[in-house]
């Protein structure tokens, strides 16, 4: 599993950590770049609301299997 960040779309504004469930264990948003990151896969349910949720659509999730 796969998740991907357009980084062109991407505001930082943290909605994905706010709304994940494991929000702060998985989610990152760089201070610098002001850009979200998914750190820390392990932890994810593959629930998809951090894409849901991205106001810019900037998350992708990639199940295993799909390319």
């Amino acid at each position: 599993m796969q998740i991907k960040v357009d980084r062109k779309k991407c505001t930082g504004c943290g909605i994905c950590v706010t709304e994940c469930p494991k929000g702060g264990q998985i989610w990152h948003v760089d201070r610098r770049s002001k850009k979200a990151q998914a750190d820390n896969l392990e932890f994810c349910h593959v629930c998809t609301i951090c894409a849901a949720k991205c106001p810019v659509g900037a998350i992708e999730i990639i199940r295993d299997g799909k390319r």
